[in-house]
């Protein structure tokens, strides 16, 4: 998978079978968007994290999506960049419709939970 260079994570590895996609992340600690949020002491912003579950979303089916919902996303711990050595990006999805898919993610560094995810997901 080509990944622009400012990225703000690099995936290291990406599995996906039976409506399960899990992929291994480092952040890139040089991203230009980590250099803004927040000067003197990074962490990765929230909405980074919802675009990562976009993206890795759509390279696994070889679709373009838009978010339609998402009733539940909770920002669990901070991701600093440097303290996190590797990421866990986990997804579960379903089709409801021609589509459309039901998605569930989370986002954890080891035993600790960052993000969560539940939400709709539609073809555009």
């Amino acid at each position: 998978m080509q990944q622009p260079d400012n990225a703000v994570f690099k995936v290291l590895d990406l599995v996906h079978s039976d409506g399960k996609a899990e992929a291994v992340l480092l952040v890139n600690e040089a991203s230009e968007i980590l250099a803004g949020h927040f000067p003197g002491q990074p962490v990765v912003p929230g909405a980074c994290m919802l675009q990562l579950v976009k993206d890795m979303l759509e390279t696994t089916l070889n679709v373009k999506l838009r978010l339609k919902t998402a009733p539940q996303m909770k920002f669990m711990s901070m991701v600093v960049p440097g303290a996190h050595q590797q990421l866990r990006l986990s997804i579960s999805y379903r089709n409801l419709d021609e589509g459309s898919f039901a998605v569930q993610a989370g986002l954890d560094n080891n035993e600790t939970v960052c993000f969560k995810f539940q939400g709709i997901f539609v073809h555009v």
